[in-house]
């Protein structure tokens, strides 16, 4: 019983380091700068830039090409996306402090797909270069 319950316990804190790990992740790709072109192809400005913005970013980065690797995917981002917008509908007028986190939550999400577009361009520029250069 008492290993069945360390076990958990360790599974658990392993989910949370993951859980944490990610988040740092993304919150250090969202603080890159973000190109002025990205910013105007969305059509606003870096401190204007919103959670509602995402699905403008998600659709731009759906048209670039991916010419090389893996690079510029927005993985689990999207999901996460949706999971803080529906606890800020959910519980959003039982607390303003939870709307404003939320909000933070989805500008950081917005932020790390203008970032993501940013790099997948950068990869095909050096990738045509590379073409042309051969």
């Amino acid at each position: 019983m008492f290993s069945a319950m360390l076990f958990a316990i360790s599974l658990v804190a392993l989910a949370q380091f993951g859980l944490y790990y990610w988040r740092a992740v993304l919150t250090g790709v969202a603080s890159h700068p973000i190109s002025s072109e990205i910013l105007e192809a969305v059509q606003v400005s870096e401190t204007d830039l919103c959670g509602a913005d995402f699905d403008r970013l998600v659709s731009l980065l759906s048209l670039t090409p991916e010419l090389k690797g893996s690079h510029g995917n927005l993985g689990f981002v999207p999901a996460y996306f949706k999971i803080i917008g529906k606890a800020a509908e959910l519980f959003g007028s039982i607390s303003p402090a939870l709307l404003g986190w939320s909000e933070r939550e989805r500008v950081l999400c917005t932020r790390y797909a203008a970032v993501q577009i940013g790099l997948r361009l950068e990869a095909n520029l050096a990738q045509a270069a590379a073409i042309r250069s051969c």
